[in-house]
């Protein structure tokens, strides 16, 4: 049995929140080697390196595993921002189930199942963390009323504007994942307009971040921060340019492991490149016609052929041999739900199938 001593750096996981505008992307952009998915479109004022706006839920967790093959080109990936990530889960789970809204299904089923989806994706997003990339999740804030079982009477706090509904575990589940949840909000001071002090009015509006717990907002880090900074980089900056170092391990006796061998790779693998998904595979070329999808093709799923250079005959073919549609009805007249639900939701499945056919296929 390995005992590990002392303090062991590694890679953070990290919620910066607050109301719009306040800079939380722009603190992001200052993290270590960061590159954004941008799910709401809205970092084309930074100078940046940003994956495209994620149409689907499916997409969205392709970029994040293509990111975590990119470990040493970059250091970070921000997700900016995660309530609207959210959005794209409920979104996939209405459409698997059919439904309209996420409020349709019986007895809190929806939310069951968004939860669990949500904490596969932040399950996804730690095994970055594992190979030393930081993650950083903004998010917006909302004024909630909050009451406390051991006090009298009830008052407004700031919060994650995740899980919109008290059934919701969206908010709780990301907050427990974090290593450091701070929240952006401007400072005010108030001042009196008279001469007797009654009457206040605001002033200031200096941006802050706000480190520790208070009643009025969620906050937490687990590294000595004041319970204010300014809103600049460089007061955490000490945080994320640390040192990796060994711990100290303390072990039973043992034989001495030797390291296996690694081969290298040949001149073909070299020349290999990488799929959207991270895996190599041999060089491809385009003979299925995907670089002139439809564009009526729903974008979701037109984004997910393209990436995978899947035609829309294949696309049929798959869906005929299923017996969903007709050989030959056009991808634009599927039924949205069947799209959403069936195709895009269970996208690995299909593109399986997809490569299934190619091989069939004399000489290919």
């Amino acid at each position: 049995m390995e005992v590990i001593s002392g303090k062991i750096d590694k890679a953070k996981k990290v919620v910066l929140y607050g109301p719009e505008g306040i800079g939380k992307s722009s603190l992001a952009s200052q993290f270590p080697s960061p590159i954004f998915i941008d799910t709401e479109g809205s970092t084309t004022e930074l100078i940046v390196d940003r994956l495209k706006k994620p149409s689907s839920w499916t997409e969205l967790n392709q970029q994040v595993d293509w990111v975590k093959n990119q470990a040493g080109k970059y250091k970070t990936l921000v997700i900016d921002t995660v309530d609207w990530a959210e959005r794209l889960t409920i979104e996939f789970v209405t459409s698997r189930s059919n439904k309209q809204s996420i409020t349709n299904f019986g007895y809190g089923e929806g939310f069951i199942q968004l939860e669990e989806e949500f904490g596969k994706f932040l399950n996804r997003l730690s095994d970055l963390v594992e190979i030393g990339i930081n993650v950083v999740l903004t998010a917006h804030a909302k004024i909630t009323k909050f009451e406390q079982p051991d006090e009298m009477g009830a008052y407004d706090r700031y919060e994650l504007k995740l899980g919109n509904k008290t059934t919701a575990k969206t908010a709780a589940l990301t907050k427990e994942w974090a290593d450091m949840v701070l929240f952006i909000n401007y400072k005010t001071f108030s001042v009196a307009t008279d001469d007797k002090g009654k009457k206040h009015k605001g002033q200031g509006g200096i941006r802050t971040i706000f480190t520790t717990h208070h009643p009025a907002w969620d906050a937490k880090n687990r590294h000595g921060l004041p319970d204010e900074i300014s809103l600049d980089y460089a007061n955490i900056a000490h945080i994320f340019n640390s040192v990796v170092t060994s711990p100290q391990i303390k072990t039973n006796t043992a034989p001495p492991v030797t390291e296996p061998q690694v081969t290298p790779p040949t001149q073909q693998e070299q020349q290999m490149p990488s799929d959207p998904l991270g895996a190599p595979i041999p060089p491809v070329v385009d003979t299925t016609g995907a670089s002139k999808l439809d564009p009526a093709i729903p974008q979701a799923l037109r984004d997910l052929m393209s990436q995978n250079s899947v035609s829309e005959e294949e696309i049929q073919v798959v869906v005929s041999n299923k017996g969903y549609y007709p050989m030959g009805t056009p991808i634009a007249n599927y039924d949205p739900g069947f799209v959403n639900g069936v195709l895009v939701g269970a996208w690995e499945q299909v593109f399986n199938m997809v490569k299934d056919f190619r091989n069939s296929l004399p000489f290919s």
